[in-house]
């Protein structure tokens, strides 16, 4: 198994490196929730979009984001957080569904749709690419501790934040209770934490500390208009390469 985990974790990786050089990022979250038995399907798809990356032109930097909302439903989900909850609310008070639900994709926090309709998925994403957006760099600087140098641009005149998530990879879980009781479930590029390290009206660069990145295996540094408003640019950095 641990080998299995090794080689999902180097293909997913490779691909997305591979994707990065040539293709338009885009921000897929996927609000989900062990606790949920529609969402092991929704988990499925966001894996096979983020392993696959199957819209020509996009690089697709996959986020899941479990909520806490089902943990007293039978089923504590270890990787739910009330931040990812509120992030989520957010997002219900811009877009046009107006409350929270699993699962939820939220694509290029401009476009949402139930997360497992793949199709519908796609075309969020082929939209997502073609929106004016801004461009982000991060990589890791050699000084003994888990810094990032950023760089961002976007439009002029937009206020936004620069936030990283910091992620787990992979994991595979069964679930002893509540809707997915006795299911084996598999997750990719698990929340362990979403932040903000810095703001600006256009621009952003500087160097930004990642408190609890011993716990992940990449950093994704986007920008984000405030209060779940548009993505404009995003990437991704392996942390322990």
């Amino acid at each position: 198994m641990k080998a299995l985990l090794i080689a999902l974790a180097t293909s997913l990786g490779a691909a997305a490196g591979a994707a990065e050089t040539s293709r338009v990022p885009v921000l897929v979250e996927l609000f989900t929730s062990e606790g949920c038995s529609s969402c092991p399907p929704a988990d499925a798809a966001l894996m096979r979009l983020f392993r696959d990356q199957p819209v020509p032109g996009a690089w697709i930097v996959a986020l899941s984001e479990h909520v806490d909302y089902w943990d007293d439903l039978g089923w504590r989900d270890p990787f739910s957080s009330p931040s990812f909850t509120q992030r989520q609310e957010a997002y219900a008070r811009r877009l046009p569904s107006g409350n929270v639900y699993t699962p939820q994709l939220v694509v290029g926090g401009a476009f949402h749709l139930v997360g497992s309709k793949e199709d519908a998925a796609r075309a969020a994403i082929v939209a997502a690419a073609t929106e004016p957006g801004g461009e982000v760099s991060a990589r890791k600087v050699q000084d003994g501790e888990a810094v990032l140098l950023v760089t961002a641009r976007w439009p002029a005149g937009i206020h936004a934040e620069v936030l990283v998530a910091l992620v787990r990879d992979h994991a595979i879980r069964r679930v002893e209770r509540g809707e997915n009781a006795g299911r084996t479930l598999e997750h990719v590029a698990i929340a362990r934490a979403v932040y903000s390290v810095g703001s600006g009206t256009g621009a952003f660069a500087g160097q930004v500390k990642l408190p609890g990145a011993q716990e992940a295996d990449r950093a994704i540094v986007f920008v984000q208009e405030r209060d779940g408003g548009r993505i404009h640019g995003v990437t991704s950095v392996e942390l322990h390469r």
